[in-house]
């Protein structure tokens, strides 16, 4: 007679339940937001009698963190899906110049202007994707061409019909009013930390409409990523792009369209730039494209692609703008910054290989 089976059939992996604390130390922006708590209290420790813990100060580094965080969002995104885009700091400075002589060169309503400007750049990130999936060649080399490509033809176009590289008179062209109230409306908070002496008038703080963008964006993109299908392809194309091929994603499609997601938020930010400071320059974006990939790696997203999120990216783009305007406060030569954002890049690097590491031990 056979000896009777009497060992436990195994619970299936897939059904188990994840203890709370494990999933929280894999989330990707756990770090980025636990930097940007520490950032902020040194921060208010060392300049807090400033200024910088006044609703100004608060307005000052949400406006940098807002327009870096857009671009921080796309660009992680991008990253998750394995690929990098150094092109976007020169589609700013194209996109924002074609608004500006759309308007004032040749007369055009700056809302066709913008729309312009966003076909344009759409058209910049598809040639990218397309790039990247026929000649095989790593995104870096691709997008690092089309950054000079760019830069050049914005800068030669730009001379040859303003005979300069900086336009200005946006303020008079007509569409403005209504572009403004689009991008670069200003809301007035009240300080309710500073109240006024009776009848005195309130103390206020402006804050910029960028701010809503970049929240709306984080939100929609992470919603994306989380709850929709095509959101989980961007994940599985960055960590296998062979598997994801071979079981149905349309690999080529997808990181097309995350380009033109780069290109559209270099877009948005030089359309706020553009409207909010009245004037163009066909450099302006330079080494954006830099500060938001940092912003991505400092919000938890791995360079090796299959592993980020957007709203690290937002809290990496917070940091980075605590540190820039935190430093003004301080009193601190604004030459420092770099030094910070390379320090702040290496050791992003560190603690979220070292976080990722103890949540596979742990899983």
């Amino acid at each position: 007679m056979a000896a009777e089976n009497t060992s436990k059939p195994q619970a299936d992996e897939r059904l188990r339940r994840d203890n709370p604390l494990r999933r929280i130390l894999r989330r990707p922006e756990l770090g980025a937001i636990g930097g940007a708590v520490v950032v902020w209290l040194l921060f208010a420790y060392l300049a807090g009698s400033r200024g910088f813990l006044t609703l100004s100060g608060a307005a000052t580094y949400l406006e940098v963190g807002a327009q870096l965080g857009i671009l921080s969002v796309a660009v992680s995104t991008l990253m998750i899906g394995g690929e990098f885009d150094l092109s976007i700091g020169s589609v700013l400075g194209a996109s924002g110049m074609t608004i500006a002589i759309l308007s004032t060169q040749f007369g055009w309503n700056l809302l066709p202007a913008i729309a312009v400007a966003l076909v344009l750049s759409l058209g910049i990130g598809a040639i990218n994707g397309f790039m990247v999936i026929r000649t095989r060649l790593p995104s870096f080399i691709i997008t690092l061409g089309s950054l000079f490509v760019v830069r050049g033809l914005t800068i030669g176009i730009t001379r040859a019909i303003t005979g300069r590289t900086q336009v200005g008179g946006i303020k008079d062209a007509q569409g403005y009013d209504l572009a403004v109230g689009l991008f670069a409306h200003q809301y007035e908070v009240i300080d309710p930390a500073r109240i006024p002496r009776p009848g005195a008038a309130p103390i206020t703080a402006d804050f910029p409409l960028s701010i809503i963008w970049w929240v709306i964006l984080g939100a929609l993109t992470t919603y994306f990523l989380l709850r929709t299908r095509p959101g989980n392809w961007i994940f599985g194309i960055g960590g296998d792009q062979q598997a994801a091929r071979n079981v149905g994603v349309p690999v080529g499609k997808v990181k097309i369209t995350l380009f033109m997601f780069t290109a559209a938020a270099a877009w948005l930010v030089s359309t706020i730039q553009v409207i909010s400071v009245g004037s163009a320059d066909a450099l302006r974006g330079e080494q954006r494209e830099f500060f938001a990939i940092i912003a991505a790696v400092i919000g938890g997203t791995l360079l090796t692609g299959g592993y980020g999120s957007a709203i690290g990216a937002m809290f990496g783009a917070l940091i980075i703008g605590i540190v820039q305007q935190g430093i003004v406060f301080a009193g601190v030569d604004s030459d420092w910054f770099l030094v910070v954002m390379g320090l702040l890049l290496i050791v992003a690097v560190l603690v979220n290989n070292y976080i990722r590491k103890r949540a596979s031990e742990a899983s």
